[in-house]
């Protein structure tokens, strides 16, 4: 058994190889491309945390705290957008004098809020009124797309435009020319916008944001002909 798995390791790795070693009479290229949008949402993550003599009051206390969090965000968020838990804990917290052994001196409990907006103006409303409603952390402020699908595919028609241009520049250079395309990866990534907050006493947090950066590479294989 041990070495037909090996064999077939050793062929899967043999087949990757070959899949990423251009076969002869071809060479390969790398173009890329970048397409820059605004975004159409903003997420933050929004953290309630409590501390208690017992797990049972530390998460008792959590749930209170939490709730007023929770509809607080509710009432600037309306329909446009969602909250969800994403973390949630309750753990011992232990003492640490020098010496002595440790022992269990209370409970901490947290809970972790994500919300997302659908209206970019709702970014400093929420700040504020998660602070404002006793939310012991918030952070995590960050602007993107509900669906970069299209940018995305605008991003790659550009690195395969490039990547044929590489293609016949190299073929060219080789005293030859670039002839079909024999393959072709992709890669993509959305890049974060970068967030500047202001806290203002009389005005509020104001947030900032720029685009959204959608770059994808594309590799093609293509045929050198004379």
């Amino acid at each position: 058994m041990r070495k037909v798995r090996l064999c077939f390791s050793l062929l899967s790795l043999a087949a990757a190889l070959a899949a990423q070693t251009p076969a002869a009479g071809t060479i390969q290229a790398t173009g890329s491309g970048t397409v820059n949008v605004n975004p159409d949402q903003v997420q933050l993550t929004v953290s309630v945390t409590t501390d208690a003599a017992t797990a049972s009051l530390a998460a008792q206390q959590n749930a209170t705290q939490t709730a007023a969090v929770t509809k607080a965000l509710g009432q600037v968020l309306g329909q446009n957008g969602t909250i969800q838990t994403v973390a949630y804990s309750v753990y011992p917290r232990y003492s640490n004098t020098t010496g002595q052994t440790s022992i269990i001196i209370g409970y901490t409990a947290s809970n972790t809020l994500l919300v997302t907006a659908f209206d970019l103006t709702l970014a400093g409303p929420l700040i504020d009124a998660a602070n404002q409603a006793g939310a012991s952390s918030v952070g995590n402020l960050n602007f993107g797309l509900q669906n970069s699908d299209p940018a995305t595919q605008q991003a790659l028609t550009l690195a395969g435009k490039e990547a044929l241009a590489h293609a016949a520049a190299i073929a060219a250079g080789l005293g030859a020319h670039a002839g079909a395309v024999v393959s072709a990866q992709e890669g993509s990534n959305v890049s974060p916008v970068p967030v500047v907050a202001a806290s203002g006493v009389a005005t509020g947090t104001q947030i900032t944001s720029g685009t959204v950066a959608v770059s994808a590479t594309v590799t093609v294989t293509v045929q050198l002909t004379q």
